[in-house]
């Protein structure tokens, strides 16, 4: 039985090996590829035997540089940005070319303890034989430690600040204590830490200056150009567009090519002829969210349509994407019907059927 979606290891394992087998350059210890291949990985491009590799990343090169770079000394990264900047993204595929692993993952939330980080224990066995190595249960960042690889922790700012300040002596010692067995966990070369955090949720921990100072950041910043955007959404529903059996036809590629433009409008607060100011949401509408109106389309098309992406079919999710707070966005996304999209030539299908869902 298929899984719904696979590791980024399982996923692009020919273009990792490919890229392998092309690697002459030096790798560090532990790394299944050189900080050169690790990039190439990354943002893509024609191989020297030909093969072509697609871009993960899509955007400034030199940020994917310095972020394998760091991974490459012994600070830990910290990926931050808008949310919808492929923070997730990038930090998976890193560690997927790097240790061949993107699996030792640690989801931040508010309810995230110190155990998720550090290790737990098995009570029953804790009860019966009293405190051992049988009894404990170690976490993902204790097992990247042990065997040289990458943890990943996302969302670190959801945790909360004492729960942030567990990992202080992990990044600054490169050690673990475990006092309760009266010893410690010594990560071997290789171990790192990709943290990612975004700077828009509300309710946000900010991390404290002792921990800023274990990290080295990387801020990955929105598309810069509409086509880069396109490109993105593009590349992303046509990946997985295969593992529910979809077609990606010049429909879905003009639905796609609207939605960017709307989103893009929503975000810089001015249509794109810059002749209309719009009112600011109380939310973000990212890249992401662009990818999951464009999928959630394909399959209300396929399963409930002629099987051709329409305006119909992507303005139920695209209004649910737009309107989080249901009196402000509201008004905005109104007021926006009215003021961008209605004059728009060649666009009022797409009027129509916001309006209808409204």
């Amino acid at each position: 039985m298929s899984v719904l979606r696979q590791h980024a290891e399982q996923q692009f394992a020919e273009e990792l090996h490919e890229v392998k087998k092309q690697d002459t350059h030096t790798r560090p210890e532990s790394w299944e590829m050189s900080p050169w291949a690790v990039v190439t990985y990354l943002t893509g491009g024609k191989l020297k035997n030909g093969f072509q590799v697609s871009p993960k990343y899509i955007g400034n090169k030199r940020l994917m540089e310095i972020a394998v770079a760091t991974l490459t000394t012994d600070r830990a990264l910290l990926l931050y940005g808008l949310p919808g900047t492929a923070k997730s993204w990038v930090s998976e595929h890193l560690a997927a070319a790097v240790t061949n692993d993107s699996t030792l993952l640690i989801q931040g939330t508010a309810g995230t303890s110190e155990e998720a980080i550090r290790y737990g224990w098995n009570y029953a066995r804790l009860l019966a034989e009293g405190p051992s190595e049988k009894a404990l249960v170690i976490s993902p960042l204790m097992v990247a430690m042990k065997s040289g690889k990458i943890a990943r922790i996302e969302e670190l700012t959801r945790m909360t600040a004492d729960v942030q300040d567990t990992l202080i002596t992990v990044l600054s010692e490169k050690t673990l204590p475990v006092p309760e067995l009266n010893t410690e966990m010594q990560a071997i070369k290789g171990f790192n830490v990709i943290a990612t955090a975004n700077n828009r949720d509300k309710g946000v921990n900010e991390l404290s200056s002792a921990l800023k100072r274990r990290f080295n950041t990387v801020i990955l910043p929105p598309p810069d150009s509409i086509d880069e955007e396109i490109d993105i959404v593009q590349r992303r529903v046509a990946s997985i567009v295969p593992n529910i059996k979809m077609p990606l036809e010049e429909s879905t590629l003009k639905e796609i090519r609207r939605i960017v433009i709307i989103f893009r409008e929503l975000r810089n607060g001015v249509s794109d002829d810059g002749k209309t100011k719009i009112k600011q949401l109380s939310g973000s509408v990212s890249v992401a969210e662009a990818i999951s109106v464009v999928n959630s389309g394909l399959a209300l098309a396929t399963y409930f349509g002629d099987g051709v992406l329409n305006a119909q079919d992507v303005a139920a999710s695209l209004v649910g994407a737009v309107v989080k707070d249901p009196v402000q966005d509201k008004i905005v996304w109104q007021e926006y019907l009215e003021t961008v999209l209605k004059p728009k030539e060649n666009w009022k299908d797409l009027y129509r059927a916001c309006k209808e869902v409204m």
